[in-house]
């Protein structure tokens, strides 16, 4: 945004209120509630907290929104104190929850006041790209660049394989606003089939109790640890309840990829 129209074009206020619209919510997180819709049994509202922005009633106000939007079965739980905008959206069921980080830029045009009262905006840095302020050159570590890290839950992890070190070199980003920052979410990002044959992982670093410490798939891990996952036997894999259905279809993609190819042959020949 730029520093010196804010105050007058208010870009900030119009970016919010457009994306509001779209059903793009910023900085915020989904509410804690559980929606469920069934066939029948009328609508069921309960709370495990004082529940104060829905009203002295919040079970009838609850319902009479649900029934606006044609919901007339269904099981609802709330486990924080959620107002009715919030309800709403629980209800629609497409909204979007983004992060958001405002940069305000050219403040070398503004008076030390008026950069002072954008600095203390909430989800707001300023800086200058002409000034090299907060902001520096593509390799260069500035605040902005940590703050972006920040807001995109970004987690740097190295990856080791067995009698050999890590690979310090390229690290797997994983992102806590979408997959995780799971040993689960680390073999999702690498493959699939490490996944399907996981076994145990050794995690070195601040997330470990102790190097290595051997890990399941729901361990969380830190910046910059090392993981070294393990996969099953032969012997392991073979006890597996879907073993057989998993050799039958590497039979079958085997067949049909040596089938595809004498079909392909058979057709160059015949030109």
């Amino acid at each position: 945004l730029d520093a010196g129209k804010e105050g007058l074009n208010r870009h900030r206020e119009i970016l919010e209120r457009e994306l509001e619209t779209v059903g793009i919510r910023l900085n915020q997180r989904p509410p804690d509630v559980t929606f469920t819709k069934k066939k029948t049994g009328g609508i069921r509202f309960a709370s495990t907290v004082p529940l104060t922005k829905l009203g002295p009633e919040p079970t009838k106000v609850a319902t009479q929104i649900m029934r606006e939007y044609k919901v007339v079965n269904a099981d609802i739980l709330t486990r924080q104190d959620i107002t009715v905008d919030e309800l709403v959206d629980v209800i629609q069921g497409n909204r979007q929850y983004k992060p958001c980080l405002y940069f305000y830029n050219k403040v070398d045009t503004v008076t030390m006041e008026e950069v002072d009262k954008l600095a203390r905006m909430p989800h707001s840095i300023v800086g200058s790209v002409n000034q090299h302020y907060n902001i520096g050159e593509a390799m260069e570590d500035d605040l902005l660049k940590m703050k972006m890290w920040e807001y995109l839950g970004l987690t740097r992890i190295y990856t080791k394989r067995k009698g050999q070190p890590p690979d310090l070199e390229e690290p797997v980003v994983l992102s806590q606003i979408r997959k995780g920052t799971t040993v689960k979410s680390l073999c999702t990002n690498v493959s699939s089939q490490m996944l399907r044959d996981f076994n145990y992982a050794l995690v070195w670093g601040t997330s470990a109790k102790h190097s290595p410490q051997r890990c399941g798939l729901s361990h969380g891990l830190d910046d910059e640890d090392v993981v070294q996952i393990v996969t099953k036997t032969n012997k392991q894999q073979s006890q597996d309840k879907n073993y057989q259905a998993l050799v039958q279809g590497f039979s079958d993609k085997y067949h049909k990829k040596k089938y595809d190819a004498k079909v392909k042959k058979q057709g160059r020949l015949r030109r």
